[in-house]
């Protein structure tokens, strides 16, 4: 029998969002049934909202959340009711050419709940990354679910369910960061600034911060970032130049998702250095780089995508970090607001007053 929860939902472009009545199925056979209790507030989300993923209308949004699991379905023996968990927007398939050759965090055939939630008149919805959590409960593949301590703080932890993950996994699982390296991070929202604490947690020498705002300048900090540039005042190339010895930082974090910042990023590495996109550029994007220079300086061109995470290995691993006082997930949370806030959530976010809103349900 359906479940009759409450749910922000978008129905068209640019609309502001709606709290509507949501029914979700009972879980089938490799799916499970979760009790929301908190999910912030994200770019992502914004981005459905004005069309910017696809025009697949209406939208259950929210996606990095934590929840309990209320119930399983058929063959699903991971989780159970009672269970603690993140979600996450990747249950990997084991069975694609990537999980074959044992690099299943690049899985090609990540997949969702098989039963769609509705609204009350029937009209399918599209859950927001496959998840839709601004909602009292939610369906999803049972893969999505990872276990993790329940002495944590849901509010906190339930970020690492994408934007902070994408961050802290771009650092060390993409770029490869480790002791004694210097990093330096262009865009220091959310995203950013979770490539800082992962660029810390990684034993990194010397992590700068590059940004056009002060105020999120100062933020970085508090997340461990050794020096401060901001690029609207300095240029962003020369200044980590002159921080890293004149040669460059080894690695570079472009969390914008712009041409004119990933320049920057290519121009502010070493030779032999890194480039990480974590940024998520819009489609009409184009980038001009002479091929000589991308030769001649070697190195690496990465795009991180969700911070190349395995949730079932990285999740667990960052909330003991995090319960052991190591990782300061609770930093990310800048406010807790009810269901019907997300709207005005959105226009915080679209001002940079926030970190993360996050509801609590």
């Amino acid at each position: 029998m359906p479940h009759e929860v409450r749910g922000v939902v978008a129905r068209a472009k640019g609309a502001p969002v709606t709290i509507e009545t949501v029914l979700v199925p009972d879980p089938g056979p490799g799916e499970a049934l979760v009790k929301v209790a908190t999910c912030g507030v994200c770019h992502t989300d914004l981005h459905y909202r004005e069309g910017g993923i696809n025009d697949e209308y209406p939208f259950l949004l929210g996606h990095e959340a934590a929840g309990v699991v209320e119930a399983v379905g058929e063959g699903v023996t991971d989780v159970a009711p009672g269970d603690f968990v993140v979600l996450n927007w990747r249950a990997v398939c084991g069975r694609c050419r990537a999980c074959l050759r044992g690099r299943p965090w690049y899985c090609f055939n990540t997949h969702n709940a098989r039963q769609k939630m509705t609204l009350a008149d029937g009209t399918e919805l599209s859950p927001a990354l496959g998840i839709g959590a601004f909602a009292d409960k939610t369906l999803v593949a049972a893969g999505q679910c990872t276990k993790v301590d329940p002495a944590a703080r849901p509010a906190a932890v339930g970020l690492l369910g994408c934007g902070v993950m994408a961050g802290i996994g771009a650092a060390v699982n993409t770029g490869g960061v480790t002791r004694g390296d210097s990093v330096a991070v262009i865009g220091c929202g959310g995203v950013g600034d979770a490539a800082i604490a992962g660029a810390r947690l990684a034993g990194a020498a010397r992590i700068i911060a590059v940004d056009v705002d002060d105020r999120k300048l100062e933020w970085a900090r508090g997340f461990g970032a050794t020096h401060t540039v901001n690029s609207r005042e300095t240029d962003p190339v020369a200044a980590i130049r002159e921080l890293t010895g004149g040669f460059g930082a080894d690695v570079v974090i472009e969390a914008v998702g712009r041409p004119e910042t990933y320049e920057q990023a290519f121009y502010a590495r070493d030779l032999a250095g890194t480039v990480v996109l974590v940024g998520v550029p819009t489609p009409e994007m184009r980038l001009d780089l002479p091929l000589l220079e991308v030769f001649g300086r070697g190195g690496a061109l990465k795009s991180s995508w969700y911070g190349d995470c395995l949730p079932s290995r990285d999740f667990p691993m960052l909330v003991d970090l995090h319960l052991q006082g190591r990782l300061d997930l609770d930093a990310f949370v800048s406010e807790t607001i009810a269901l019907d806030g997300v709207e005005a959530a959105f226009a915080r976010m679209h001002e940079g007053d926030v970190l993360r809103s996050v509801v609590i349900l």
